[in-house]
C-alpha cells in the first residue's frame, strides 16, 4: 500500500473488530475508529475499554450518538426484526450511513467493520451483507477484513491500495481462528461476545413496545427500561418498581420532581416512581403495587406515603397488597 491513506472503522470493542484493525493497520492506514453508542447496549462499560485500546494503537476515536432518527428507524425498519424488537439489518445500514458521511468528510477511501461471513443469521448472511453494502451506498467501499477473501474484491484492493492477500477468509460460527490470531498478536484485553444489544432481549422489548404504543419514548422513558418492575396502569400512566436498594437509588436519581414517588411508611419497600399523568384511582393502584412489594405484604392494610419532592412532607394512603394474580394483568 502507498502511504497517506485514510480509512474509517465500525468497532464495538469486541474481538472482532479489534482484529479488523490491527489488519488494516498492518497495513499502515491512518484509521479513525466510530463507536456508535445506543441506548440499548447492554454493557455500558465497553467504551473506555475501547478508548484504551485505540489510545495503545495510535488510533483516533470517534464516538457517535444517534439521534431520534435512530429511535424512529426501530419503530418501523424495512427489513423487519430478529427475534424480539431488533431491526439488525437496518440498523447496520443507519450506522454506515453515518459512518460514511465521516469517511467523506475525511476523505478516506474505505470503511471497514469486523463483519465475519456466516456468523450472524441476519447481517452476516452473504445477500444481507449484499444489501447492507448497497443501501448505504458503500458500494465497493465497505471493506470486511476478517473474511475479505470470501468476498468480491473491492475497490481498494482492485486499486492495489489495499492488499488482498494480508486479509483472511474466516467465515461461520466457530471463533478458533480470531482466538488463534489473538493469541499470536498477543491480544488479551476483549470483552465476551455474548449480552450486546437489548433489542433481542424479549423482556426489554415487550417494554419498548409498550412505550412506542403509548407515544411515550422519550430518551428519558427509555433509558428508565433498564430498572426495576414495569406496571402499565392506564394508557397515560405506568408505574416502576425498584427491585433493590441500589435500583431504587437509581430510579430516585432519573425521576424528576414532576414524577410522584411512593414508598411503604416506617418499613422496607420499593421505591415506586409513577410516570405520566395519574389520576387518584392511578394513586390507588400504586400504592397497592408498592404494599405488595414490601415487608408488609402479609398485612390487610399497610400505609403508603407519596410525595414529590420532599419525603418530610409526603401524605399517607392506606392500601391493601395487591395479589399476584392482580399483578400479571398488568405488568409489562
Amino acid at each position: 500500500m502507498l502511504g497517506g491513506y485514510k480509512a474509517v472503522g465500525l468497532v464495538s470493542g469486541g474481538l472482532d473488530s479489534i482484529l479488523a484493525l490491527r489488519l488494516v493497520l498492518e497495513q499502515g492506514f491512518e484509521v479513525t475508529a466510530v463507536n456508535f453508542t445506543t441506548p440499548f447496549l447492554a454493557n455500558r462499560g465497553g467504551y473506555s475499554h475501547l478508548e484504551r485500546i485505540c489510545k495503545q494503537l495510535g488510533v483516533k476515536l470517534r464516538r457517535v450518538t444517534p439521534g431520534r432518527d435512530y429511535i424512529e428507524m426501530i419503530k418501523a425498519p424495512k427489513h423487519g426484526y430478529g427475534k424480539a424488537l431488533n431491526p439488525c439489518v437496518d440498523c447496520r445500514i443507519f450506522f454506515l450511513l453515518q459512518a460514511k458521511q465521516i469517511m467523506e468528510e475525511l476523505g478516506a477511501e474505505f470503511i471497514f467493520t469486523g463483519e465475519v461471513l456466516g456468523q450472524r443469521p441476519m447481517t452476516q448472511r452473504r445477500d444481507t451483507m449484499r444489501i447492507v453494502e448497497r443501501e448505504s451506498g458503500l458500494d465497493g467501499r465497505l471493506l470486511r477484513p476478517l473474511c475479505a477473501k470470501l468476498m468480491k474484491p473491492t475497490i481498494p484492493e482492485r486499486e492495489k491500495i489495499v492488499d488482498r492477500e494480508k486479509l483472511l477468509a474466516i467465515s461461520g460460527r466457530s471463533r478458533r481462528e480470531q482466538l488463534r490470531l489473538a493469541q499470536q498478536w498477543g491480544i488479551t484485553d476483549y470483552p465476551s461476545p455474548a449480552g450486546g444489544c437489548l433489542l433481542t432481549d424479549s423482556q426489554f422489548a415487550q417494554r419498548l413496545k409498550d412505550l412506542f404504543k403509548h407515544h411515550q419514548d422519550s430518551a428519558e422513558q427509555i433509558e428508565l427500561l433498564r430498572l426495576g418492575r414495569h406496571f402499565r396502569l392506564n394508557p397515560q400512566t405506568k408505574l416502576i418498581c425498584g427491585r433493590n436498594a441500589e435500583e431504587n437509588e437509581k430510579l430516585a436519581q432519573l425521576a424528576s420532581d414532576e414524577e410522584l414517588k411512593l414508598g411503604v411508611k416506617g418499613g422496607r419497600s420499593t421505591l415506586a416512581v409513577l410516570f405520566g399523568w395519574p389520576e387518584p384511582s392511578s394513586v390507588q393502584t400504586a400504592a397497592r403495587i408498592c404494599a405488595r412489594y414490601s415487608h408488609h405484604r402479609e398485612l390487610h392494610k399497610v400505609e403508603v406515603e407519596f410525595w414529590k419532592t420532599d419525603r418530610n412532607t409526603a401524605n399517607t394512603i392506606a392500601a391493601q397488597p395487591m395479589s399476584d394474580q392482580e399483578l400479571e394483568q398488568i405488568r409489562i
